[in-house]
């Protein structure tokens, strides 16, 4: 189940797994953390308790997670699922992990740890700014591409070209996606533009209202830095900005709006280059959701969903 943020994957994938005595398994890059909850639209206790989900839940903040790491813990949950005689419904909206599972992911090679610490000491001394100079010195691609405030994937970036002397971008380009490929029926969500970013602005206010801001405050509290990988996702990144003083509450809402927006955006573009998606429009799921699992219960017969 695939598709921009704030379509409704959750809900439906929840819904078929009730009526297919199915389990989940997380697809989304930012559920995998503790703590991060209400900005990830994590799944609630009710749904958790309905059905089981995998991949959620399973790193500290400070961890990393990257395409090849949720391909291979994927493939792990789908086989234990299939051991159980249970179809396996994958949902989640970030296209490089769900293409890495499709396609499989051509790996990178291995960075000895002095220099990754090296790297990580030079954040501390002398900032992300720096670094993110060096890499747009050194591969330029990789720059554009990444996040200013993305420090996990800044670091992978410098690590990589420190350790190879070949840029990251030119080992994706050399060989993108390896030969462990899944195949799974694909479904998709989406709406009209106006009709999503209207779901996003009442989603962001609504985790807001829930308590957002104190979830942030919390995990700084408990001694999570700012500059966490969890951290960077879009929403947290913002809400540290407000609760460090460099932007107001109500300017970082905003800002938070329209980062959410222009990910959806990028997410439909990624997705509409995929092969092989069924589309459905969300609005249309609760008429069609009889025709939804008669297609997936005709085509996929058990095995893994999407």
């Amino acid at each position: 189940m695939v598709g921009p943020t704030a379509a409704g994957k959750s809900a439906l994938a929840c819904r078929l797994a009730v009526e297919l005595g199915a389990e989940i398994v997380n697809a989304d890059a930012l559920q995998v953390y503790r703590g991060f909850d209400i900005g990830t639209a994590k799944p609630g206790v009710a749904e958790r308790r309905a059905v089981p989900h995998h991949l959620i839940d399973i790193l500290d903040p400070v961890e990393r997670y990257s395409a090849g790491e949720f391909a291979r813990r994927a493939q792990e949950a789908f086989g234990s699922i299939a051991s159980r005689g249970r179809r396996a419904i994958l949902v989640g909206g970030s296209g490089l992990y769900l293409r890495a599972l499709w396609s499989g992911i051509a790996p990178l090679p291995e960075v000895n740890p002095a220099i990754r610490a090296e790297l990580e000491e030079r954040l501390v001394r002398q900032g992300l700014e720096e670094l993110s100079r060096e890499l747009a010195r050194v591969d330029p691609i990789a720059a554009r591409r990444l996040g200013a405030r993305d420090s996990q994937r800044i670091r992978r970036a410098l690590e990589v070209h420190r350790a190879t002397g070949v840029p990251l971008s030119e080992w994706i380009a050399r060989s993108p996606f390896g030969s462990s490929a899944v195949a799974m029926r694909k479904i998709g969500l989406t709406l009209p533009r106006a009709v999503l970013y209207d779901r996003i602005d009442a989603r962001a206010r609504e985790m807001m209202s829930r308590g957002w801001v104190a979830e942030v405050e919390r995990l700084l509290d408990s001694g999570v830095s700012s500059e966490a990988p969890a951290f960077q996702a879009i929403g947290y990144s913002q809400l540290v900005a407000a609760l460090e003083g460099r932007v107001g509450m109500d300017e970082a809402l905003e800002q938070l709006i329209r980062a959410t927006r222009r990910f959806a955006k990028r997410q439909e573009t990624w997705f509409r280059r995929e092969a092989g998606i069924e589309w459905w429009d969300a609005r249309d799921v609760q008429a069609g959701f009889g025709a939804i699992m008669k297609a997936v219960l005709e085509k996929n017969g058990r095995g893994a969903d999407e």
